[in-house]
Protein backbone atom coordinates (compact mmCIF):
# COMPACT_ATOMS: atom_id res chain seq x y z
CA UNK A 1 0.00 0.00 0.00
CA UNK A 2 1.51 3.54 -0.92
CA UNK A 3 2.33 5.53 1.98
CA UNK A 4 0.31 8.87 1.10
CA UNK A 5 -0.11 10.68 4.42
CA UNK A 6 2.83 13.28 5.54
CA UNK A 7 3.90 14.52 8.74
CA UNK A 8 4.05 18.39 7.94
CA UNK A 9 6.83 18.23 10.99
CA UNK A 10 9.72 15.86 9.97
CA UNK A 11 8.08 14.97 6.52
CA UNK A 12 7.69 11.19 7.47
CA UNK A 13 5.04 9.29 5.58
CA UNK A 14 2.27 6.75 6.39
CA UNK A 15 0.42 4.62 4.64
CA UNK A 16 -3.25 5.63 6.64
CA UNK A 17 -4.24 8.68 8.55
CA UNK A 18 -4.91 7.05 11.57
CA UNK A 19 -0.73 6.17 12.06
CA UNK A 20 0.01 9.72 10.90
CA UNK A 21 -2.16 11.09 13.67
CA UNK A 22 -0.41 8.44 16.30
CA UNK A 23 3.10 9.61 14.86
CA UNK A 24 2.09 13.47 15.36
CA UNK A 25 1.52 12.81 19.61
CA UNK A 26 6.09 12.65 18.95
CA UNK A 27 6.02 16.18 18.21
CA UNK A 28 3.02 17.63 20.14
CA UNK A 29 3.49 15.29 23.01
CA UNK A 30 0.17 14.34 23.30
CA UNK A 31 -0.38 10.84 25.32
CA UNK A 32 -4.57 11.00 25.55
CA UNK A 33 -4.43 7.58 27.34
CA UNK A 34 -3.94 7.21 31.12
CA UNK A 35 -3.71 4.25 33.61
CA UNK A 36 -6.42 4.46 36.46
CA UNK A 37 -3.75 2.66 38.52
CA UNK A 38 -0.45 5.29 38.72
CA UNK A 39 -2.05 7.89 36.14
CA UNK A 40 1.37 7.18 33.44
CA UNK A 41 0.30 8.27 30.04
CA UNK A 42 0.91 7.02 26.36
CA UNK A 43 0.71 7.87 22.72
CA UNK A 44 -0.94 4.23 21.68
CA UNK A 45 -4.12 2.81 23.36
CA UNK A 46 -2.19 -0.34 22.45
CA UNK A 47 0.75 0.96 24.75
CA UNK A 48 -1.59 1.31 27.24
CA UNK A 49 -2.89 -2.06 27.71
CA UNK A 50 0.68 -3.42 27.54
CA UNK A 51 1.64 -1.21 30.84
CA UNK A 52 -1.59 -2.66 32.57
CA UNK A 53 -0.29 -5.49 32.48
CA UNK A 54 2.99 -4.51 35.00
CA UNK A 55 0.03 -3.95 37.84
CA UNK A 56 -1.81 -7.41 37.05
CA UNK A 57 1.69 -8.96 36.70
CA UNK A 58 0.37 -11.23 33.85
CA UNK A 59 3.46 -12.30 31.32
CA UNK A 60 1.28 -14.21 28.51
CA UNK A 61 4.40 -14.67 26.39
CA UNK A 62 7.04 -17.02 27.19
CA UNK A 63 10.51 -18.10 25.67
CA UNK A 64 10.33 -22.06 24.72
CA UNK A 65 14.17 -22.39 25.08
CA UNK A 66 15.04 -20.09 28.67
CA UNK A 67 10.92 -20.04 29.54
CA UNK A 68 11.12 -16.44 30.41
CA UNK A 69 8.21 -14.46 29.67
CA UNK A 70 7.15 -11.21 28.73
CA UNK A 71 4.29 -8.73 28.86
CA UNK A 72 3.68 -8.14 24.89
CA UNK A 73 5.02 -10.31 21.93
CA UNK A 74 7.41 -7.81 20.36
CA UNK A 75 9.35 -8.38 23.50
CA UNK A 76 9.42 -12.11 22.95
CA UNK A 77 10.59 -12.18 19.64
CA UNK A 78 13.24 -9.39 20.26
CA UNK A 79 14.39 -11.59 22.90
CA UNK A 80 14.27 -14.62 21.27
CA UNK A 81 17.11 -12.86 19.01
CA UNK A 82 19.62 -13.59 22.14
CA UNK A 83 18.93 -17.29 21.23
CA UNK A 84 19.58 -17.14 17.39
CA UNK A 85 22.21 -14.86 17.39
CA UNK A 86 20.55 -13.02 14.66
CA UNK A 87 21.53 -9.11 13.69
CA UNK A 88 20.29 -8.66 10.52
CA UNK A 89 20.66 -4.85 10.66
CA UNK A 90 23.79 -3.29 9.40
CA UNK A 91 25.04 0.20 9.50
CA UNK A 92 26.73 1.32 6.30
CA UNK A 93 28.62 3.78 8.06
CA UNK A 94 30.54 1.61 10.79
CA UNK A 95 29.29 -1.97 10.12
CA UNK A 96 27.58 -2.22 13.38
CA UNK A 97 24.79 -4.94 13.65
CA UNK A 98 21.57 -4.98 15.28
CA UNK A 99 18.57 -7.07 16.56
CA UNK A 100 16.04 -4.53 15.64
CA UNK A 101 15.31 -1.74 12.65
CA UNK A 102 14.05 1.01 15.69
CA UNK A 103 18.10 0.31 17.06
CA UNK A 104 19.64 0.82 13.61
CA UNK A 105 18.23 3.81 13.04
CA UNK A 106 19.14 5.52 16.47
CA UNK A 107 22.55 4.27 16.12
CA UNK A 108 22.95 6.09 12.51
CA UNK A 109 22.07 9.20 14.47
CA UNK A 110 25.39 9.28 16.13
CA UNK A 111 26.97 9.81 12.43
CA UNK A 112 24.40 12.17 11.08
CA UNK A 113 24.46 14.22 14.05
CA UNK A 114 20.58 14.39 14.15
CA UNK A 115 19.17 15.03 17.00
CA UNK A 116 15.05 15.15 16.32
CA UNK A 117 13.82 15.77 20.47
CA UNK A 118 13.98 18.68 22.31
CA UNK A 119 13.13 19.88 25.42
CA UNK A 120 10.65 22.59 25.49
CA UNK A 121 12.08 23.77 28.62
CA UNK A 122 15.70 24.09 28.30
CA UNK A 123 15.70 23.57 24.29
CA UNK A 124 18.77 20.68 24.72
CA UNK A 125 17.96 17.71 22.00
CA UNK A 126 18.13 14.11 22.30
CA UNK A 127 18.69 11.39 19.62
CA UNK A 128 15.57 9.02 21.44
CA UNK A 129 12.38 10.39 22.79
CA UNK A 130 13.01 8.10 25.72
CA UNK A 131 15.75 10.08 26.91
CA UNK A 132 13.96 13.08 26.56
CA UNK A 133 11.28 11.90 28.23
CA UNK A 134 14.14 11.19 31.30
CA UNK A 135 15.30 14.33 31.09
CA UNK A 136 12.00 16.32 31.57
CA UNK A 137 11.70 14.38 34.69
CA UNK A 138 14.96 17.30 35.73
CA UNK A 139 12.06 20.28 35.56
CA UNK A 140 9.34 18.34 36.50
CA UNK A 141 11.02 16.54 39.50
CA UNK A 142 9.30 13.23 38.85
CA UNK A 143 10.90 10.22 40.27
CA UNK A 144 8.25 7.51 39.58
CA UNK A 145 11.10 4.42 40.52
CA UNK A 146 11.31 3.93 44.73
CA UNK A 147 13.17 1.61 46.37
CA UNK A 148 11.42 -0.81 48.15
CA UNK A 149 13.95 -0.82 50.99
CA UNK A 150 15.22 2.61 51.67
CA UNK A 151 12.81 4.81 49.48
CA UNK A 152 15.19 6.30 47.76
CA UNK A 153 13.49 7.44 44.44
CA UNK A 154 14.81 7.35 40.76
CA UNK A 155 14.03 9.43 37.52
CA UNK A 156 15.07 6.15 35.55
CA UNK A 157 14.67 2.38 36.39
CA UNK A 158 17.82 1.26 35.61
CA UNK A 159 19.20 3.38 38.08
CA UNK A 160 16.92 1.79 40.53
CA UNK A 161 18.04 -1.53 39.01
CA UNK A 162 21.58 -0.42 40.00
CA UNK A 163 20.71 1.11 43.30
CA UNK A 164 19.24 -2.20 44.71
CA UNK A 165 22.47 -3.74 44.29
CA UNK A 166 23.89 -1.67 47.39
CA UNK A 167 21.56 -3.82 49.22
CA UNK A 168 22.22 -6.81 47.65
CA UNK A 169 25.71 -6.22 47.74
CA UNK A 170 25.61 -7.74 44.28
CA UNK A 171 28.35 -6.67 41.55
CA UNK A 172 28.00 -8.42 38.43
CA UNK A 173 30.64 -6.80 36.73
CA UNK A 174 34.43 -8.62 36.76
CA UNK A 175 37.33 -7.06 35.08
CA UNK A 176 38.98 -10.33 33.56
CA UNK A 177 42.01 -8.63 33.97
CA UNK A 178 42.23 -7.90 38.38
CA UNK A 179 38.86 -9.59 39.09
CA UNK A 180 37.56 -6.09 40.81
CA UNK A 181 33.45 -6.33 40.65
CA UNK A 182 31.28 -3.58 39.71
CA UNK A 183 27.57 -2.82 40.57
CA UNK A 184 27.60 -0.96 37.14
CA UNK A 185 28.84 -2.08 33.30
CA UNK A 186 29.78 1.57 33.11
CA UNK A 187 32.19 1.57 35.78
CA UNK A 188 34.14 -1.50 34.86
CA UNK A 189 34.05 -0.23 31.62
CA UNK A 190 36.13 2.91 32.81
CA UNK A 191 38.14 0.78 35.29
CA UNK A 192 39.62 -1.05 32.57
CA UNK A 193 40.84 2.34 31.05
CA UNK A 194 43.74 1.88 34.08
CA UNK A 195 44.68 -1.33 32.54
CA UNK A 196 44.72 -0.41 28.90
CA UNK A 197 46.42 3.42 29.45
CA UNK A 198 43.37 4.47 27.02
CA UNK A 199 42.10 8.00 27.98
CA UNK A 200 39.87 8.43 24.96
CA UNK A 201 37.80 11.75 25.31
CA UNK A 202 40.26 14.51 24.64
CA UNK A 203 39.06 18.12 25.40
CA UNK A 204 39.86 20.18 22.07
CA UNK A 205 40.93 23.35 24.25
CA UNK A 206 43.93 22.41 26.33
CA UNK A 207 44.20 18.75 25.25
CA UNK A 208 43.84 17.06 28.56
CA UNK A 209 42.41 13.53 27.91
CA UNK A 210 40.09 11.41 29.94
CA UNK A 211 38.57 7.96 30.79
CA UNK A 212 35.22 8.61 30.55
CA UNK A 213 32.59 11.14 28.48
CA UNK A 214 31.63 11.94 31.90
CA UNK A 215 34.58 14.09 32.69
CA UNK A 216 35.44 15.40 29.92
CA UNK A 217 32.02 17.94 30.08
CA UNK A 218 32.36 18.68 33.59
CA UNK A 219 36.17 19.97 32.53
CA UNK A 220 35.53 21.77 29.52
CA UNK A 221 32.91 23.87 32.31
CA UNK A 222 36.09 25.17 33.36
CA UNK A 223 36.77 26.58 29.80
CA UNK A 224 32.95 28.14 29.08
CA UNK A 225 32.54 28.94 32.63
CA UNK A 226 29.28 27.24 32.72
CA UNK A 227 27.95 26.81 36.00
CA UNK A 228 24.17 25.01 35.57
CA UNK A 229 23.45 23.69 39.03
CA UNK A 230 22.13 26.85 41.23
CA UNK A 231 21.48 26.53 44.88
CA UNK A 232 17.79 28.35 45.18
CA UNK A 233 18.80 29.77 48.72
CA UNK A 234 21.30 31.52 47.90
CA UNK A 235 21.93 31.54 44.02
CA UNK A 236 25.52 29.87 44.24
CA UNK A 237 26.14 28.09 41.38
CA UNK A 238 28.22 25.05 40.72
CA UNK A 239 30.14 22.76 38.08
CA UNK A 240 28.12 19.15 38.82
CA UNK A 241 24.99 18.35 40.70
CA UNK A 242 26.66 15.94 43.49
CA UNK A 243 28.67 19.91 44.57
CA UNK A 244 25.18 21.38 44.41
CA UNK A 245 23.91 18.67 46.90
CA UNK A 246 27.04 18.40 49.10
CA UNK A 247 26.49 22.26 49.23
CA UNK A 248 22.63 22.16 50.27
CA UNK A 249 23.63 20.60 53.56
CA UNK A 250 24.89 23.91 54.45
CA UNK A 251 21.50 25.36 54.64
CA UNK A 252 19.78 22.18 55.56
CA UNK A 253 21.64 21.12 58.51
CA UNK A 254 22.24 17.35 57.22
CA UNK A 255 25.02 15.31 58.05
CA UNK A 256 24.44 12.16 56.80
CA UNK A 257 28.15 10.53 57.27
CA UNK A 258 28.47 9.27 60.86
CA UNK A 259 31.74 7.95 62.36
CA UNK A 260 30.94 4.33 63.72
CA UNK A 261 33.62 4.73 66.49
CA UNK A 262 32.93 8.32 67.72
CA UNK A 263 29.37 9.32 66.21
CA UNK A 264 30.63 12.07 65.06
CA UNK A 265 28.90 13.64 61.97
CA UNK A 266 29.61 15.25 58.61
CA UNK A 267 28.32 16.39 55.43
CA UNK A 268 30.56 15.22 52.86
CA UNK A 269 32.22 11.40 52.79
CA UNK A 270 35.60 12.45 52.02
CA UNK A 271 35.69 14.41 55.82
CA UNK A 272 34.60 11.01 56.95
CA UNK A 273 37.34 9.32 55.81
CA UNK A 274 40.25 11.60 56.44
CA UNK A 275 38.45 11.82 60.00
CA UNK A 276 38.26 7.93 60.22
CA UNK A 277 42.33 8.17 60.07
CA UNK A 278 42.31 9.91 63.64
CA UNK A 279 41.00 6.11 65.07
CA UNK A 280 42.56 3.67 63.07
CA UNK A 281 46.13 6.11 63.95
CA UNK A 282 45.54 6.34 67.13
CA UNK A 283 45.26 2.56 67.08
CA UNK A 284 48.50 1.95 65.14
CA UNK A 285 50.30 3.84 67.83
CA UNK A 286 49.07 2.16 70.98
CA UNK A 287 49.87 -1.27 69.04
Amino acid sequence: MERTYTCDVCNKMYRNKSSLKVHQRVHTMECPYCCDVCNKTFRQLHHLKVHQRVHTGELPYFCGVCFKTFNEKRSLKVHQLVHTGERTYCCDVCNKTFRQLHHLKVHQRVHTGERPYCCNVCNKTFRQLHHLKVHQRIHTGERPYCCNLCNKTFTKNGSLKVHQRVHTGERPNCCDICNKTFRELHHLKVHQHVHTGERPYCCNVCNKAFTEKRSLKLHQRLHTGERPYCCDVCNKTFIERTSLKVHQRVHTGERPYGCDMCNKTFRVLQCLKKHQRVHTRGASILL
